[in-house]
Order: structure tokens, then sequence, then C-alpha cells
């Protein structure tokens, strides 16, 4: 589609000897967030580390827009995509300032988004607290203006007010015109500000649909489809773990 800013066609990843996403579909358009959702083991991580460009397709492709990339990430990067991967992606002993400005962003934009952020400019990051280093992280990468975003469970351990924060700036790029993929365990929270959700299974797509469709069934997914993966294994855990 026109409005398409990063696809996958028939998409398959893996680690070793072992696949972990195989023929994955999956398209993110302009101005909407798209929820990916899914017990862990499922492939979540996996395919955003494909999609970025960090792992190495091993059948099907990548569209972005419009166009196959087999770029690396840092290309991709330079073409407009944010990647925000799981955990926190700050330079521990560098101020919160250093920690914007390395990113080559103004920091005063990043403020604007995150006030809280000022009165903590000259500390280093590896001060601040898990909410305040997930402002700092997702500011960068809006402040960048990139046209796709992608996020790995930005909630992770994370208060519910912020939460709120974080998913509402996400919320407002996506009515700016950036297309958002979110990656989020917590179904309702992340179903509230998506467009659209892909439910994933062992590495596949199992369920798709507006997001309001999927809340509106949300007990019977996730009882069927976000709990422990049947038939889980190790390599499981490994591959949607790393990074």
């Amino acid at each position: 589609m026109p409005d398409s800013i990063i696809e996958a066609r028939g998409l398959t990843l893996g680690y070793g000897a072992a696949n972990v996403v195989a023929n994955l579909d999956l398209e993110v358009r302009r101005g909407e967030v798209v929820a990916l959702l899914g017990a862990n083991g499922a492939g979540k991580s996996t395919t955003l580390l494909g999609l970025a460009g960090v792992l190495r397709a091993r059948g099907g492709e990548v569209r972005i827009k419009g166009e196959r990339s087999r770029f690396p990430l840092h290309r991709r990067a330079r073409g407009g995509l944010g990647f925000v991967g799981e955990g926190r992606s700050v330079f521990m002993n560098m101020s919160t300032l250093d920690n914007i400005r390395v990113a080559g962003v103004a920091p005063a934009r990043v403020f604007a988004l995150f006030p809280e952020l000022e009165a903590r400019a000259r500390v280093k990051a590896g001060m601040l607290s898990g909410g305040e280093q997930q402002m700092l992280v997702l500011g960068r990468a809006l402040c960048r203006a990139p046209s796709v975003l992608m996020l790995d469970e930005l909630s992770l351990g994370l208060a519910p007010m912020v939460v709120d924060r974080l998913f509402a700036s996400v919320r407002d790029a996506a009515d700016a015109g950036v297309g958002v993929l979110l990656v989020e365990q917590q179904t309702s929270r992340a179903l509230a500000i998506a467009d659209r959700a892909y439910v994933m299974r062992r590495g596949s797509v199992v369920l798709s649909g507006t997001a309001s469709e999927l809340a509106s069934r949300a007990v019977d997914i996730e009882a069927a489809y976000l709990g422990a993966v049947e038939g889980w294994s190790p390599t499981d855990q490994t591959a949607d773990d790393a990074q």
C-alpha cells in the first residue's frame, strides 16, 4: 500500500540451526500504532531484530517504504527507522544531557516531551530511575524524527503512571504521522493506544485485526495465546531474548 512504511513478506529468521520466525507477513503504515503481542518465546523480539536489520533474513524479505531492504541497522536508521530494544539503552556513565547530545538531537526538544528530565540533565544516566531512563531513550528516538519506530517492551518494570506517559507520547507520534510497531506484554495497555494488532505464537502470526476487535476478545486471546507457550523450549527463550 502507498502508506506502508515497513513490511515483512514471508519473513523467516533464526539463530544457529533453529528458525524462530517462519513465513511472517506483517505491515506497519504511516500514522498508526501496531501492537505485536504474544507470550515469551513467541518470536516478537526476533521479529523486531529482523525488521531492523540486526538479523539477516533466511527467507522472505523486509520492505521499507515499498522497497526491498537488505541494509543493516545503521543504514536503515539513516533512512528513518527508529529502534528501541528491550532494556535501558543509555550510556550509564554519561550525563542525561550528554546522552541526548550523542544522539544528535536538541536537548530542548527532549525536555519539551519529558520536562522532568531537564532537572536531571547533569545527573549520570545510571542514577536515573527506570522510568526516567526510558523517557530518555524514547525522547531521543522520537526527536530524531523517525518515519517508523519499533519499540520492544517499553513498559517493562515501570509504574503504571510512567507507562501512561510513555504510551501517550507514542500515540502522539503516530498521530503526527510516524508508523509505530510496539512489542508489549501488557495487552490491554497496548491495545488501548493501538490501531491494529498481530498475535504471534511459536514464530507465526495466529491472529490479527483492529485493536478494538482484539480488545473485545482480550480474555479469550490471553487464555489461548498469551500465557506460557505450548511446547516451549529453552531455544525459544534464548532466541526471543537475544538482543
